[in-house]
């Protein structure tokens, strides 16, 4: 490892990460590595865009100009969602905002992040899912005669089926899956919040081979991470951008053969599909809401604003042209003169 340019940029990132967050927020392991994510994608971002080196990252490289480009390639390049934008902004801030209170030189630095707005979302947000014939197209699209395959398919069974959130799915242990009259799989979500989703009989079956290959001498009470990889011999936890990879390989490929596959394919679209079909096939919004953990009701109303715009655009389409409703000249045309109606019709009345 090279001389590190700014030691005090990776002291203040140090102690930010294993003392501040931990011990003086006490944030909990979750939170923290959502911090941690931020910091590092950013810094990748930047070795890669200024082509230098790790230890040559300095407080005066990460101006507000280079991190605006990290952003907006989390939209661009990662798929990402406006609140994911903002949130990475908000870590990044956190940090900003805890270096300028431990050392005063970098005040400056914390002014420099104010002036990254956070990005607005639409009024109505919408949001982007697979049609049930995409989801059946890519998880076609795994060689399950392989072992990646095999894993990578149960991956994204899994996911679909638990509509669980990437990270989710990754802090899953073994023991995680429980078997009785209705198997089911408990999920740590954010802010340490755990729920159960029922697990459907085809997905236990893969679960089973699954679990044959990948873990064939652990039993149900192991805590051992459910999904992992295997580099140099060495078993380390599957990473999210792991999955993403393979997640957009494999869309490309369905893409051939389903048209209905999007552009893009990452984790949080599995998410978006389960809620959205389980919504379409007459599931409350309220045991949607429950399924997928959130913590207010107005969160899981996205879906229906989702498919009423769906069902208006397909009303409009199943209209013909020569229906009563496209006929323009029925409308009747008024002529309003009345000063006194016009002022009604605008509120001046």
């Amino acid at each position: 490892m090279g001389r590190i340019t700014d030691s005090t940029l990776f002291t203040l990132v140090h102690d930010f990460l294993k003392i501040y967050l931990p011990k003086q927020r006490n944030n909990s392991n979750h939170t923290i590595k959502a911090y941690r994510t931020s910091l590092e994608q950013l810094f990748d971002f930047v070795k890669k865009e200024r082509n230098i080196n790790l230890t040559q990252i300095t407080f005066e490289i990460l101006n507000d100009g280079i991190i605006t480009e990290y952003l907006d390639d989390l939209e661009s390049s990662r798929g990402c969602s406006i609140s994911t934008r903002n949130h990475r902004l908000k870590c990044i801030r956190s940090f900003y905002n805890y270096a300028a209170s431990m050392e005063p030189t970098t005040v400056i630095f914390q002014m420099e992040m104010r002036k990254i707005p956070f990005k607005k979302s639409p009024t109505s947000e919408s949001i982007s899912f697979m049609s049930e014939n995409a989801v059946k197209a890519l998880l076609d699209q795994p060689d399950t005669k392989t072992k990646n395959g095999l894993r990578n398919q149960f991956l994204m069974i899994l996911m679909y089926d638990t509509a669980a959130r990437v990270q989710e799915i990754l802090n899953l242990q073994i023991c995680d899956i429980h078997f009785g009259k209705t198997a089911t799989a408990t999920l740590l979500g954010k802010g340490n919040k755990v729920r159960t989703v029922p697990l459907m009989e085809r997905t236990v079956q893969h679960f089973k081979n699954y679990i044959a290959i990948f873990h064939p001498e652990a039993d149900i009470f192991s805590k051992t991470p459910l999904f992992y990889v295997e580099r140099k011999g060495k078993v380390t936890t599957m990473s999210d951008d792991n999955i993403r990879k393979f997640m957009s390989e494999y869309g490309d490929a369905a893409r051939l053969v389903c048209p209905d596959v999007p552009e893009k394919v990452y984790p949080h679209l599995w998410r978006h599909s389960r809620a959205m079909h389980l919504y379409q096939h007459g599931m409350d919004l309220t045991l949607v809401s429950q399924w997928l953990g959130h913590a207010h009701l107005e969160t899981t109303m996205i879906y229906a604003h989702a498919d009423t715009e769906l069902k208006r655009k397909a009303i409009e389409k199943a209209t013909s042209v020569q229906s009563p409703l496209n006929d323009k000249s029925a409308v009747p045309q008024f002529d309003v003169n009345d000063d006194e109606v016009l002022k009604r019709l605008y509120g001046l009345k």
